[in-house]
């Protein structure tokens, strides 16, 4: 005859919940646990400013486009002509966006704000309403702003965009990027200042606020000539 198991009045262990043990749902309790800590901390902002100040808006940084020449321009020394005399004699000319040519030499006498920019470039945009206010309010005091819209696809294209934002300053079309290239640009948007006798005062690479782009101009306007002179 078999040996059988003897029988035993001790109850038949069972789990605390099914067939899962008290030390199991403890441990699946911790790790859910955990995993909710860190989804928190992942998706909670640094910092509470439902009652504080509120967060800074940082300021729009240049689109870079290329990396930096090696050499580029430096101030107090005479601005480039917007014209590039190519490898095969040829001239090119910087024109508006009527095809008329626009010449840095005829421009002498006055303050020049070079801006090199695109319509689709997010921190030129961000700064379109401040190029179009401060020469506006600067232009009788002998301010002339060129902003050179680079290698965009017409200049049809580019007159639109300043048509529906009312822009009436001076608008050029660098169909290549030559004259980019010869201001030595590499972001977008460029700065460049130009005071009346050709000379650049000062070169930024990024976008200006008013209070920044006021300053700059300040520092080149025409002097104007006293009564009687």
């Amino acid at each position: 005859m078999a040996d059988r198991p003897e029988f035993s009045h001790r109850r038949e262990r069972h789990g605390l919940i099914g067939p899962f043990s008290g030390r199991q749902l403890v441990m699946v309790f911790a790790a859910v646990l955990v995993a909710v800590i860190v989804l928190v901390g992942v998706t909670t902002p640094l910092g509470n400013t439902a009652d504080g100040p509120a967060p800074v808006d940082p300021k729009p940084s240049a689109y870079i486009i290329s990396s930096p020449p090696p050499v580029g321009l430096e101030v107090g020394q005479q601005a480039p002509e917007f014209a590039v005399r190519a490898a095969d004699g040829t001239t090119y000319q910087l024109n508006d966006l009527s095809g008329n040519p626009i010449r840095l030499a005829d421009l002498r006498g006055k303050a020049v704000w070079v801006n090199f920019w695109t319509t689709w470039c997010p921190p030129c945009q961000s700064e379109v309403p401040i190029l179009r206010d401060v020469s506006e309010r600067y232009r009788d005091r002998g301010l002339e702003l060129v902003a050179i819209s680079v290698q965009e696809t017409s200049p049809a294209d580019v007159a639109a965009y300043a048509d529906r934002y009312d822009l009436g300053y001076t608008i050029g079309f660098d169909s290549s990027g030559e004259i980019f290239r010869a201001y030595k640009g590499y972001g977008l948007p460029t700065q460049v200042f130009i005071d009346p006798n050709g000379v650049i005062a000062s070169i930024v690479g990024s976008p200006l606020d008013e209070a920044g782009a006021a300053a700059q101009i300040e520092r080149i306007l025409p002097v104007a000539a006293s009564p009687g002179s």
